[in-house]
């Protein structure tokens, strides 16, 4: 359903596959983008793929959404999962596209149930494994 002040409709296929990823693990991660007035699911990243092959499949000039599920052990050594939702605006994406995008966010990641953590990127550094590691402990 569209919402009045963005104007964003999203895929229900958005939340179904954001919904498997949560419950039965089927997906390491999921790229998101805007086409027309939809937000729709443009990659989905199966269990075996690793972090370095999600930041891959943002384009370098263009916005997306992403949601990644992140596996990590604690201080105390316990098996954690975090899911973290990265709003990725590179600096050379055009400006229109970069409003758009930011318009639509908030809607858009309300409704995506079950994200803990939220990131903001205009590049591959403010999304370093690093910075994934420190934002989930």
């Amino acid at each position: 359903m569209a919402n009045a002040a963005s104007g964003m409709a999203v895929d229900d296929e958005c939340k179904l596959k954001f919904v498997e990823l949560k419950a039965k693990r089927n997906y390491r991660f999921i790229v998101f983008k805007i086409e027309s007035q939809d937000v729709v699911v443009e990659k989905l990243g199966s269990p075996e793929e690793t972090y370095d092959d999600f930041a891959a499949s943002l384009p370098p000039d263009e916005c997306r959404y992403a949601v990644f599920d992140f596996d990590f052990t604690t201080n105390e050594n316990c098996q954690k999962s975090k899911i973290f939702f990265i709003a990725w605006a590179p600096d050379i994406a055009k400006v229109r596209h970069k409003m758009v995008y930011a318009s639509s966010k908030d809607r858009f990641k309300r409704e995506l149930d079950g994200v803990q953590v939220e990131l903001q990127a205009t590049d591959p550094s403010e999304m370093s494994l690093d910075i994934i590691k420190s934002r989930a402990l």
